[in-house]
C-alpha cells in the first residue's frame, strides 16, 4: 500500500470512493456531483487529499479542510472524510491514512486536527481513539450555532 498526497489533475482516484463514502452516510449516489465537488475543492485549493493506493487501484481516502484560529493566531485541520473501501477493510488502511493526515497537519505547525464522527459509527471511534483523539465537551467558553441558508 502507498499513500499519497493528489494534485488537481487527480481527482478521479478518489471521485468514486467520496461517492460512496457520502452513500455511507446515506446520501445518494451521484458520481457527477462526487467528481465536480471534489475537482473544486482541489482547484481552489480549499482541501488537502490523501489517497491509499493498493497496487495502483485506490482504496481509501482522507480529505482535510484548514481551519483558521483567529484567538489562537494559527492555522488548523479538520479532517472531514475517512473512507475505505469495504473490500479492504481491516487492513490498518484507515488507520495509515490517519497517521498519514496527523503527521501532514503536524508539519504544517497545526496546533490541533479535529474530526466529527457519527454516534453509530463505533468502529471509526475506536480508531480514532486509539489513535489520541479525544472525545470533545461542549465548550464552556462557546457554544456553536447554526442557520440553514438553502432548504
Amino acid at each position: 500500500m502507498k499513500i499519497r498526497k493528489i494534485n488537481s489533475s487527480e481527482c478521479d482516484l478518489v471521485a468514486d470512493l467520496f461517492d460512496r463514502y457520502r452513500m455511507f452516510y446515506r446520501q445518494p449516489s451521484d458520481p457527477a456531483l462526487a467528481r465536480k465537488y471534489i475537482q473544486a475543492r482541489l482547484d481552489n485549493n480549499e482541501s488537502t487529499i490523501f489517497v491509499a493506493l493498493v497496487e495502483g487501484t485506490p482504496v481509501g481516502f482522507t480529505q482535510l479542510y484548514p481551519y483558521y484560529s483567529s484567538i489562537r493566531a494559527a492555522k488548523n485541520w479538520i479532517l472531514n472524510d475517512l473512507y475505505v473501501d469495504r473490500v479492504y477493510r481491516k487492513q490498518k488502511i484507515g488507520e495509515a491514512l490517519m497517521q498519514t493526515a496527523m503527521d501532514f497537519a503536524r508539519q504544517e505547525g497545526a496546533a490541533f486536527m479535529e474530526l466529527q464522527t457519527a454516534k453509530d459509527n463505533l468502529v471509526a471511534q475506536g480508531l480514532y481513539e486509539k489513535l489520541g483523539f479525544m472525545k470533545q465537551q461542549p465548550a464552556s467558553d462557546f457554544y456553536t450555532y447554526r442557520i440553514m441558508i438553502i432548504q
